[in-house]
């Protein structure tokens, strides 16, 4: 007798939950990979909120948000990404007050989202076959189309999630392997051409540092990474030597205070081969102790050049605007917090410059949206120009800009940097032979005691830039307007 198609779902389902458990990622703390994800799919998409999450048997669970939330987990009965799980393709829906399936959600009627679009997160069980553990998705407060170009975007976000998730379990699984002493040089036997292959998938190796003489034993990844021949001896002094002399100090501290404490050690640096080749590593140690001893640390040595490098390009495209190329509005509140904090720590001179453009309005209804993109792309330009290369601009709305000024040099003259600023921003843009200008009005404040936040300042900024805006400042003719070529 055939089985039952609820005995069939229930072994699915099984199957699912354990290839989700194997993943040991339930519960964890926030990775920079994934959450680096999240927001560039929340860009792309052009979505307040995205998100990672894993479908547990009776909950959803937020691995990582595009947006701080003080929720990580719901009742997965109320998800959306429940029937993206079940269907185990790419769900879409433009409104989910008209859908019946949705209207009724409180999510819908209580926290108002209008929009979900996700996308199947699949991984390999131990069965051998791929289930979908899990969704990226973007939702939004109102009803939105998500046109063929988008759903490929985010296919291809899901297909990346997939290969950090396997990345992430491959070097879980062999750093396990390491740490436990299961596959030391003394022990490799009959796990040692397993191990070989996984280290060079992986690009990872094992290592042993001896406490008495400093004597290093290392698995052949990491004469490799190290770009040494096999069967070389270094000491801890000499493989010190492959990092940068800026930091070395710091990681030679990391080290000797994981054994003297008996503690983990776990850092990233970057790393110059015995070729010259400049490389992104991660090392790992845990001490190994007898009779209450540190006698040897033992641990992995990884290559992660190729993902260090994918999670600066995707941070980048994370925090910039991709129409101007300068920072977003998420990228300015951390360099702006960042800055008050030096300020106040080290009692350095700090400014914040509040841009509003004038005429842009005029300009998009007139000459239409495309003049109204030359527009923002000629401020981007004027904004990045040599003068200003030690400050951080930021679009950080449709018209408004900002920029974070720390050089003192910059802001001996106020007034003549409000009028270079101001001259810089004048614009001309031309379509079907009409010609229309825009400028900038500016708003400079000075960072003092008196302000204890982000808005504080901002605040202060943005009444002298509506006294500038008042009294029309950002229509003074300092230099001829920019035109596009």
């Amino acid at each position: 007798m055939a089985p039952s198609t609820s005995l069939t779902t229930a072994a699915a389902e099984s199957s699912r939950l354990a290839a989700l458990n194997a993943l040991a990622l339930l519960d964890s703390e926030p990775e920079k990979e994934f959450d680096a994800l999240v927001a560039l799919a929340a860009q792309l998409l052009g979505c307040p909120t995205a998100l990672l999450n894993l479908v547990d048997r009776d909950r959803l669970w937020i691995k990582a948000s595009a947006r701080a939330t003080e929720t990580r987990e719901l009742q997965r009965d109320i998800a959306f990404c429940d029937r993206t799980v079940t269907e185990r393709d790419m769900v879409v829906i433009e409104d989910l007050a008209a859908d019946p399936r949705f209207g009724s959600s409180p999510l819908v009627v209580e926290n108002g989202l209008r929009f979900y679009a996700g996308a199947p997160v699949n991984v390999l069980g131990q069965d051998g076959m791929r289930h979908t553990v899990g969704t990226i998705c973007a939702v939004d407060v109102a009803p939105r189309t998500l046109d063929e170009p988008a759903r490929g975007a985010l296919r291809h976000l899901a297909a990346l999630a997939e290969a950090l998730l396997e990345a992430r379990r491959t070097a879980l699984k062999a750093i396990h392997i390491a740490t436990t002493g299961e596959l030391l040089v003394t022990q490799l036997a009959r796990q040692d051409h397993v191990f070989r292959q996984a280290e060079q998938i992986a690009m990872i190796g094992s290592w042993r540092l001896s406490i008495a003489d400093q004597s290093l034993e290392w698995s052949d990844n990491v004469y490799r990474i190290h770009g040494l021949p096999l069967g070389e001896k270094p000491d801890l002094s000499r493989a010190l030597t492959f990092y940068p002399a800026a930091v070395r100090d710091g990681v030679a501290t990391t080290i000797e205070t994981a054994i003297r404490e008996g503690q983990r050690f776990d850092f990233e640096s970057d790393f110059v081969t015995a070729d010259g080749r400049t490389l992104r590593v991660r090392s790992m140690g845990d001490p190994e102790i007898v009779d209450g001893e540190v006698v040897a640390m033992v641990g992995v040595f990884q290559d992660i050049t190729e993902r260090h490098a994918l999670e600066v390009q995707l941070r980048h495209a994370a925090d910039t605007d991709v129409l101007t190329g300068l920072a977003n509005r998420a990228a300015f509140d951390r360099a702006l917090d960042y800055a008050m904090a030096r300020a106040r720590r080290d009692r350095t001179p700090l400014h914040l410059v509040l841009i509003d453009l004038d005429g842009f309005k005029a300009i998009n209804d007139t000459l239409g949206h495309g003049a109204g993109d030359d527009v923002l792309r000629l401020t981007g330009a004027a904004l990045s120009e040599p003068w200003l290369r030690d400050t951080l601009a930021a679009r950080i709305g449709g018209d408004e800009f900002a920029l974070i000024i720390e050089d003192p040099a910059l802001t001996a003259d106020l007034d003549g940097l409000r009028e270079r600023v101001e001259a810089a921003l004048r614009v001309a843009v031309e379509s079907n032979g009409v010609t229309m200008t825009s400028a900038g009005s500016v708003g400079i404040a000075a960072y003092d005691d008196d302000c204890h936040s982000l808005r504080d300042l901002a605040r202060r900024a943005d009444v002298l830039l509506y006294q500038a805006k008042r009294a029309r400042v950002g229509l003074r003719r300092f230099a001829p307007p920019r035109r596009v070529a």
